[in-house]
């Protein structure tokens, strides 16, 4: 059905836009995520884009919606409203490099349509600045912006809207046919880009994005640019005229920004002030590379690619609240590769992706190379977040840890969903993160696929499991009835011990562990709980439990005060 035309820049126009650019993004997701060599070839820049327009689009339906119900009926929302959700929804839904440099250029949007927020539209001169406060936004959220990149298509694009004179369908074009003619100049900016014979992804994304601006406002939908081996076509679309652009080849540099670089990429959402943030971005840029913070009012997109993934949430923390942190750990001979040296889509043969409490044990769990999701306290992820990390992992096979009894269905549908993907999936049923530590201790990647999970399953298994927490309101449990306030001990999930102090509590429920015998004590600690217990705990299993071990390890905001493991 072809699409209405939008003669404003209204809200209507947000919300048709958005639509478009996620099927557009949609159809084109494979295809981009084959061409991704820069900054890493990890092969899901069209993924990422479709995810965080998916956001967008996410948040202004959520919009619409909620001026459609109610008495009254009333008015749609107004300009302001739409960018607003839109830009809110790409910046808390952003995934990857290219998805939070896309969240940016929505969010520079939004600033200059929803400056009057009583306006209910804008026209083409308000579009013409709408994309260059977006280009600049965009470029100043990279630490160290790199030519042949979505962002010199992004400045391209605002620079030929700046000198179409017309309406909104007008400049969309023109900035269309900025962005392509850039898009289609990038490999001779960039060695890397040039070497594989591509054109750049996230470039390649936004000329799609502009697309499909371009039918909001005309009904036509241009061809949509595909690259490979060096030259560029755009095929037709609707009836859209066939057209052709050349690249010029380029001979390859002596240098590339993405050779060599760090093993981790680390993102997360960030409530801090603005002065933290500027403290935050120094101390990211010194840890790695491919930094971009983006946002603004409180609330702030961190993406960074780091070797101490520890680290990297640490800075997080000092800044302010960091939370829905993804860590990804990138495949040996995935990232930092020439074009010549291996195609940018190969997969690993094999992955970790576990559920963790918190981010002590995120760095944990990273360093063994699993691929993470971070789980709140009172906030656990949902199956959508479980199969985009399996996704992640980028491997061919994938070992999927819970670690937590309550995530058992939604783990399952998730891997499910995987597996409708092509996707090996494994599910270890493990109910704690100490569970899944001894999991990943006997993992061996090189072993048989079922081999690998029944050792990873027996050494989880053979694991009990217990922690301490403190009780938020009065219950009654297997222990008895439990008062707010009380410190509870819980083994295997049912309350065994209440008590009133935690480190007496936490000897109590060790205590019962071990008299069923084991060789190795995991200590967990939270960041709520004081440092003594620890130490309490290993000199009672020094002095009452011959040759059995204890191992520590400092879990942050995790929930629980103390997680016990006992092997």
């Amino acid at each position: 059905m072809a699409q209405v035309p939008q003669t404003f820049f209204d809200a209507l126009a947000v919300r048709t836009w958005c639509g478009l650019a996620l099927t557009a993004l949609g159809r084109a997701r494979e295809e981009i995520d084959a061409i991704n060599v820069f900054p890493v070839a990890d092969g899901d820049t069209g993924t990422n884009l479709y995810l965080t327009m998916e956001s967008a689009v996410t948040a202004v339906e959520a919009v619409f919606a909620a001026h459609e119900v109610g008495p009254g009926a009333p008015e749609k929302p107004t300009l302001a409203d739409a960018t607003h959700a839109m830009a809110h929804g790409a910046l808390i839904g952003a995934q990857g490099n290219s998805g939070t440099i896309l969240a940016q250029l929505l969010r520079g949007m939004a600033q200059v349509l929803a400056a009057d927020g009583e306006t209910p539209h804008t026209d083409g001169s308000g579009l013409r600045l709408a994309l260059r406060h977006a280009a600049d936004s965009a470029r100043q959220a990279v630490a160290h912006p790199v030519e042949g990149t979505v962002l010199s298509v992004a400045s391209a694009a605002a620079a030929a809207a700046k000198e179409a004179d017309g309406d909104c369908g007008t400049v969309a074009r023109a900035a269309y046919e900025g962005a392509r003619t850039a898009l289609a100049a990038t490999p001779g900016q960039l060695a890397v880009l040039s070497r594989a014979g591509v054109v750049d992804a996230g470039g390649r994304g936004l000329v799609a994005v502009l697309a499909a601006l371009v039918e909001t406002f005309t009904g036509e939908t241009p061809g949509a640019i595909v690259v490979f081996g060096g030259h560029a076509r755009v095929e037709a679309d609707m009836g859209a005229s066939p057209d052709s652009v050349a690249v010029e080849e380029c001979a390859p540099a002596s240098d590339s920004p993405q050779e060599g670089g760090p093993a981790y990429e680390v993102i997360y959402l960030l409530e801090a002030e603005d002065t933290a943030v500027n403290r935050l971005r120094t101390r990211l840029d010194a840890l790695g590379d491919s930094l971009v913070v983006v946002g603004g009012d409180g609330l702030w997109n961190v993406h960074v690619h780091v070797d101490d993934a520890g680290a990297a949430v640490e800075a997080g923390v000092e800044a302010g609240r960091p939370y829905r942190i993804r860590i990804t750990h990138f495949g040996l001979g995935d990232v930092h590769t020439t074009g010549a040296e291996r195609p940018p889509r190969e997969r690993a043969q094999r992955a970790v992706v576990a559920v963790v409490p918190g981010e002590g044990l995120a760095g944990l769990y990273t360093e063994a190379g699993a691929t993470i999701v971070l789980a709140r306290p009172g906030e656990p992820p949902a199956s959508g977040e479980l199969v985009e990390a399996v996704r992640r992992a980028h491997a061919r096979e994938v070992v999927l840890l819970p670690n937590d009894a309550d995530l058992r269905h939604t783990a399952a549908a998730a891997a499910e969903q995987a597996r409708t993907e092509g996707i090996r999936v494994a599910l270890i049923p493990t109910r704690s993160a100490v569970q899944g530590i001894a999991a990943l201790a006997v993992h061996e990647p090189e072993r048989r696929f079922d081999e690998d999970v029944v050792s990873m399953t027996s050494a989880a298994g053979a694991t009990r499991y217990a922690e301490v927490a403190v009780a938020e309101r009065q219950s009654w449990t297997m222990a008895g009835i439990c008062q707010a306030g009380d410190v509870l001990g819980l083994i295997d999930g049912d309350v065994a011990v209440i008590g009133s102090d935690v480190t007496t509590t936490a000897e109590a429920v060790l205590d019962r562990m071990l008299s069923a015998g084991g060789e190795l004590v995991t200590l967990v600690l939270g960041d709520e709980a004081p440092d003594s217990v620890t130490t309490r705990l290993e000199a009672r299993v020094r002095e009452g439990y011959l040759a059995v071990d204890t191992v520590v390890y400092r879990g942050g905001r995790q929930g629980a005060l103390l997680l016990i493991g006992v092997e």
